[in-house]
C-alpha cells in the first residue's frame, strides 16, 4: 500500500511537472500570439482609415475640380462615403472654414480622427477631416481582436489539457518500471535471492537499469553458491583425512591394533594430507589478496619460468616425463614470488596428468603488448565439458578423481594471473594433450638515465644486460643444496618415540608448498636404530 501510494505520489508529481512546462510554454506562446495578432491587425486598420481619408479626400478634390469653387460642388455623396464606411466627415476650404459636416460629426470629438489636404490639379484647395465612429472599421477591427484571442486561449486549454494526459502517460510508463525495480530490490531484502526485474516497456535508461539490477543479482547468486560450495567442499576433503585419524587412533588406543611402522605411516601421511589442505587454503586466501600484495617489480618471465622448471627438474625426472624449455627473454613488471607460483602450479598440473613417456613443453615468449608463457603436455587431455570448470575451486574432473591434490592448484594460478592483470587460459583436446597459456602485459619500461660523466679518458663502468642477450633455455641447473641429515629420534617426553618414515612411493613422497615456496622433496631418512 505505501510503495503504491508513493509511486503514485511520484507519477503524480512528473504529471503536474509535465503540465507546469507545457503551460508555462503555452502562455509565453499565446501571449507572443496575441501581441503579435494584435499589432498586426491595428496596423491594418490604420491602413485602411488611411486609404479611406485619402479617398474622402479624392472625392471632395472631383467635386471641387468640377465647378472650380466649393460653393457650387456636389459634396453630399462625399459624405455619404464616409457614413457607409462608419466614419464621420468634414470638408474645409484652404482659409480653414467649414464648407460641409455629417451630422454626426460634432458629437465624435473623443473618436480617433485623421485629416488629408484636397487637391485639384496639384494645388491644395481644401481639407478632409474623417472621425471614426465604434462601428464599421473600428468594430471590425475589435471583432477581430476578440476572435483572435478566443482562439488562442481555446487552443491554449487544449495544450493544456493534451499536456497533461501526455504526463500522466509519460509519467506512468516512467514510474511503473521504477515501482517494478523498488519492489523487486524489497523482495530481495526479504530473502526472496530467486526475484528478478525481467524485461520491462521503459525508456533505455530504465531498461539498462534493470537489465544491470539482474546482472548484479545473478552475480551475487553466484558468489554465494561458490561460498556455500567452498564450505561444503572443504568440509567433504577435511572429513576423511579426520575420519582415518580417529579410526586409527581408537584403534591403537583400545589395543586393537599395534602401533607398527605402517600403521604410524598412515597415519602420519593423513596429518600431511590436512597440513597440505590448510597451506592450500591458506595460498587461496593469499591469492584473493594478492591484488593488495603484489611486490611489482621490472623482472624477466623466462627467468622466472627457468626457475620454476629447476625447482621441479626431479619430479619429471622420476616420473620418466622429458620436460622441454624454449624460453626467449620477456621483461614484465610482475611480482616474482607470486608468478612462480602460479608457473610452479602449471608445471606440478601437466606433471600430474602426463603419462611416463610422455613429454611438457614450457615456452615464454615476448609479443607487441604482452609476455606469452604457455605450458604444453601430452597427457590424457580434458573432456570439453570439464574444460570450463577446471578454474573452480575445489573442483575435480573425472580423471583428477583417481589421483590425489585438492582441486585449487588451477584456481590459485587464475587468481594470481588477474591479480598481475593477466589471463590464465586452457585449451585440450582429448587424447592429445592441453595447453595452458598465461598472458601478462608488458609495460614500456622507461629509458635508462645517461650515465654519469667520470674522469676525463675513463671508460664508463660495465653494466650488467637486463634482459639475457642469449634465450635462457640453455641454461645450466640450480645447483641443489645438500641434503640435511635425517631426524633423530625425540625423547620419550616429547610426545612421540619414532622418526618419519620414508615415503612408500613418488606420488606421496611428501610435497609441500605454501605461499612463495617451491615443493621440495624430503628425503627419505633411513631406518635408525630407534624404528620399530
Amino acid at each position: 500500500m505505501t510503495d503504491g501510494f508513493r509511486g503514485s505520489t511520484l507519477g503524480l508529481r512528473l504529471a503536474l511537472a509535465f503540465l507546469s512546462v507545457a503551460l508555462a510554454a503555452v502562455a509565453l506562446l499565446a501571449g507572443l500570439t496575441a501581441a503579435l495578432a494584435a499589432a498586426d491587425v491595428s496596423s491594418l486598420t490604420n491602413q485602411q482609415r488611411a486609404n479611406l481619408t485619402s479617398a474622402i479626400a479624392v472625392a471632395a478634390g472631383a467635386a471641387w475640380d468640377r465647378n472650380d469653387s466649393w460653393a457650387a460642388a456636389d459634396l453630399p455623396p462625399v459624405l455619404d462615403l464616409a457614413t457607409r464606411t462608419g466614419a464621420e466627415a468634414q470638408i474645409r476650404d484652404d482659409h480653414g472654414q467649414i464648407v460641409i459636416s455629417s451630422p454626426g460629426f460634432a458629437a465624435q470629438a473623443a473618436a480617433p480622427q485623421r485629416s488629408v489636404p484636397v487637391l485639384a490639379e496639384g494645388d491644395r484647395v481644401g481639407e478632409v477631416i474623417v472621425r471614426f465612429t465604434n462601428s464599421g472599421l473600428a468594430s471590425a477591427d475589435h471583432a477581430l481582436q476578440s476572435d483572435l484571442l478566443r482562439a488562442i486561449f481555446g487552443a491554449a486549454g487544449l495544450a493544456a489539457v493534451l499536456a497533461l494526459l501526455t504526463g500522466l502517460a509519460m509519467a506512468r510508463r516512467i514510474t511503473r518500471p521504477v515501482e517494478r525495480i523498488i519492489a523487486v530490490t524489497r523482495a530481495m531484502g526479504r530473502g526472496e535471492r530467486t526475484a528478478r526485474v525481467g524485461a520491462i516497456a521503459a525508456p533505455g535508461e530504465l531498461r539498462e537499469l534493470a537489465t544491470a539490477f539482474d546482472q548484479m543479482a545473478d552475480t551475487r547468486d553466484r558468489q554465494d553458491q561458490l561460498r556455500r560450495d567452498l564450505v561444503a567442499d572443504v568440509a567433504h576433503e577435511l572429513r576423511t583425512p579426520v575420519a582415518v585419524l580417529q579410526a586409527g587412533h581408537e584403534a591403537l588406543l583400545d589395543g586393537i591394533t599395534e602401533p607398527t611402522p605402517d600403521q604410524l605411516t598412515s597415519l602420519r601421511d593423513e596429518v600431511l594430507r590436512l597440513a597440505r589442505m590448510v597451506g592450500e587454503l591458506q595460498t587461496l586466501a593469499a591469492a584473493d589478496a594478492a591484488a593488495l600484495q603484489l611486490s611489482l617489480r621490472r623482472c624477466d618471465l623466462a627467468d622466472i619460468a627457468a626457475t620454476a622448471a629447476d625447482s621441479l627438474a626431479g619430479q619429471f625426472e622420476a616420473a620418466g616425463i622429458t620436460l622441454d624449455r624454449k624460453l626467449a627473454p620477456a621483461g614484465i613488471d610482475a611480482d616474482p614470488r607470486w608468478l612462480h607460483q602460479v608457473i610452479t602450479n602449471l608445471l606440478t598440473n601437466a606433471l600430474k596428468f602426463t603419462p611416463a613417456g610422455g613429454r611438457v613443453t614450457i615456452e615464454a615468449r615476448p609479443e607487441r603488448t604482452s609476455a606469452v608463457l604457455t605450458v604444453t603436455d601430452t597427457g590424457t587431455g580434458i573432456p570439453a565439458d570439464e574444460l570450463p570448470r577446471i578454474f573452480d575451486r575445489f573442483w575435480r574432473g573425472r580423471q583428477a578423481a583417481q589421483l590425489s591434490g585438492s582441486g585449487i592448484g588451477l584456481s590459485v594460478a587464475a587468481e594470481l594471473a588477474r591479480a598481475h592483470d593477466g589471463q590464465l587460459s586452457a585449451r585440450s583436446e582429448p587424447g592429445q594433450g592441453t595447453e595452458m597459456t598465461l598472458t601478462l602485459p608488458r609495460r614500456p619500461q622507461a629509458a635508462a638515465p645517461p650515465p654519469p660523466s667520470g674522469p676525463a679518458g675513463s671508460p664508463p663502468p660495465p653494466r650488467a644486460a637486463w634482459p639475457p642477450p642469449a634465450s635462457l633455455s640453455s641454461r645450466p641447473a640450480r645447483a641443489r643444496k645438500p641434503r640435511r641429515p635425517p631426524r633423530r629420534d625425540r625423547s620419550p617426553g616429547s610426545g612421540t618415540g619414532c622418526r618419519r618414515p620414508p615415503p612408500r612411493s613418488p606420488a606421496r613422497a611428501g610435497w609441500w608448498w605454501s605461499a612463495g615456496r617451491s615443493r621440495r622433496p624430503r628425503a627419505a631418512a633411513a631406518p635408525g636404530p630407534g624404528r620399530a
